[in-house]
């Protein structure tokens, strides 16, 4: 069987990241940063006030001292009055400090009133401050040149607010990947409807999509497609409109493995050494636009999709988007014992409290106990050569949640 690190740099070495596009930065949320941003613009722009007070030079200031008033600075002002020795302009939060300041003095630190107010002709200290107090200064978050925003950031409103900053209206940034998902099997009827003989609904669609966009992933379709081969043929035909394509299901020894049955010499199909979701399948497709098209198939039992989507999904989905892959863990001891497969690696969805680890069923990493994965907010890792986890053991318990 093939290590699991072995079969992530296979589904890896299967895509590389998605080309970048100009897009304007209001509307880019989700999408990647292709490229360093060095600032255009220092920030903050020039010398300003950090408060609604006055600005003054401290070398004048003492408890008691009146200065005189030669004018009002609001934020926007175009033009400001050079403060001259025992002089002061009003200023407000934001506005470029007049030449000749070194300092700001707050209202509060004033005889001056709160709020809207007529400029007085002098203003009495309360409190002096010393150089350079309450005064932002030119550059001191970025200078021009300097790194501001790097590659392989994910975007977000506070990217936006940062890119306008630095003197960006557009950006080139990586979209979020698109995937259609395929959930494969006769036996798998929709959400809520009732079930005959033999039927089970359809969670695997379900759950893949929602992992995908948690993943960061666009989902442009999942639907569930029975195991007639035609049928996924012309699902799959249409599904190839994506950047990746995960299917569940069909990818085993049996005799009706439809996915396998469709494309055989196309697509890798192998074993993997973990438990759940040792039958795994991977390769590259041809889209009907001469694209290539990355496929991934997993297991049809639902904790073995859950399992294989947070082991090979999810890195996948961070190469396209150009970003690296990073999934948090913990350590944790197990709170109970359990056995685990030989020469496999084990992944058991657990809750994690106060440092324990605890498998949220009694069965542990069986392939199909859906209806508790909800509970779990970590997938603990027994590594291949551990036989029995005993009670007080330390794990690594990768987080699900982020």
């Amino acid at each position: 069987m093939r290590t699991v690190e072995e079969q992530r740099a296979r589904i890896l070495s299967l895509a590389e990241p998605l080309a970048a596009e100009v897009t304007p930065i209001v509307s880019a949320v989700g999408g990647v940063l292709a490229e360093d941003l060095p600032a255009r613009f220092a920030v903050p722009p020039f010398d300003n006030s950090a408060m609604d007070g006055f600005a003054v030079r401290a070398g004048d200031l003492a408890a008691g001292v009146e200065l005189v008033v030669v004018g009002d600075i609001p934020a926007g002002a175009t033009s400001v009055p050079e403060v001259g020795e025992g002089q002061c302009a009003r200023i407000m939060t934001g506005a470029p400090l007049p030449p000749g300041a070194d300092a700001v003095v707050p209202v509060e630190l004033t005889d001056q009133p709160w709020g809207q107010a007529e400029l007085p002709a002098r203003m009495r200290i309360t409190e002096a401050v010393a150089v350079g107090k309450h005064v932002r200064r030119k550059g001191e978050n970025v200078r021009v040149g300097e790194p501001g925003l790097p590659a392989g950031l994910a975007w977000s409103p506070a990217a936006a607010s940062s890119a306008a900053s630095l003197g960006y209206a557009e950006v080139p940034l990586i979209r979020r990947p698109r995937v259609a998902v395929l959930s494969t099997g006769s036996e798998l009827v929709a959400p809520g409807e009732p079930l005959g003989f033999g039927q089970i609904p359809d969670s695997n669609s379900v759950l893949l999509a929602g992992l995908c966009r948690q993943f960061g992933a666009e989902v442009i379709s999942a639907r569930a497609v029975g195991d007639d081969p035609a049928q996924f043929r012309a699902a799959l035909d249409v599904a190839l409109a994506a950047d990746l394509v995960v299917t569940t299901g069909g990818v085993s020894v049996g005799a009706f493995e439809v996915v396998r049955q469709v494309t055989e010499g196309q697509i890798e199909f192998t074993k993997v050494a973990m438990q759940p979701g040792k039958p795994q399948a991977s390769g590259v497709l041809a889209a009907p636009d001469g694209r290539k098209v990355p496929m991934l198939g997993l297991p049809g039992n639902p904790v073995s999709a859950f399992v294989s989507a947070w082991v090979f999904v999810r890195p996948l989905i961070a190469c396209l988007a150009g970003r690296a892959d990073r999934w948090p863990s913990v350590q944790a001891r197990a709170a109970v014992g359990w056995s685990t497969p030989p020469g496999r690696r084990q992944y058991v969805p657990v809750a994690v409290a106060d440092g324990l680890a605890t498998p949220v069923h009694a069965l542990g990493s069986g392939s199909h106990l859906v209806a508790t994965l909800a509970l779990a907010d970590g997938l603990a890792v027994v590594p291949e050569d551990v036989e029995q986890v005993q009670p007080g053991d330390l794990l690594t318990v990768h987080s699900i949640t982020a």
